[in-house]
């Protein structure tokens, strides 16, 4: 089985760099710090951060997560990242959220019912990784809302190895009430399951 970028840099014991793309009120930042609080409970140092500025609802908003094996000492915003996630597909037409990426290995995980081929070639990225998940479709079908935070999450379990799902498990249990969490992992699994890659 072919190696994760997750897991060949934790080897390298270099730190593996995440940029999250939202819209006001998507979970952008939620979806970052838990994927932060699950690194930092299976023993990661790791860094979580949102983007503000005057946003309103609907508006794009950035968050950023950083994980490693060793301290971390940087302290700024992420302009070249190894994971870039999309919760709005709407944002690829109006946000530049290649912009940076490793163009080599890099990963791309959008919010999508379009298959992995169709949009990296919309995206006109030759190389690297694009994974879609129906994280709007999972949502609604769960949770009766279109938040598509926790299907991000699962599809980044999956695309990356940063964490396990057992970690992530432990985390939404801690950070929602019983009948919420349980809704919330239903969504991660079905993301994890559902989540395509080319």
């Amino acid at each position: 089985m072919k190696e994760t970028i997750g897991e060949r840099k934790a080897s390298m014991k270099k730190m593996l760099e995440f940029r999250w793309h939202g819209r006001g009120g998507q979970g952008a930042w939620t979806a970052s710090e838990l994927l932060a609080r699950t690194a930092i409970s299976e023993g990661k140092y790791i860094q979580s951060f949102p983007e503000f500025g005057p946003e309103r609802m609907g508006a794009p908003v950035t968050a950023f997560t950083r994980i490693s094996a060793e301290p971390l000492r940087l302290h700024c915003a992420i302009y070249e990242p190894d994971v870039v996630v999309v919760l709005d597909n709407t944002l690829l037409k109006t946000v530049p959220v290649t912009s940076g990426i490793n163009q080599d290995d890099g990963i791309i995980i959008i919010n999508s019912i379009e298959e992995p081929a169709k949009v990296r070639k919309d995206l006109k990225v030759e190389k690297g990784k694009i994974w879609t998940v129906p994280a709007t479709e999972i949502a609604l079908r769960i949770l009766g809302a279109p938040i598509t935070n926790t299907a991000l999450l699962g599809a980044v379990a999956k695309a990356t190895g940063a964490v396990t799902l057992k970690g992530i498990e432990k985390t939404v249990k801690g950070r929602f009430k019983p009948e919420l969490a349980e809704k919330n992992f239903a969504v991660i699994m079905e993301a994890y399951k559902g989540a395509k890659v080319e």
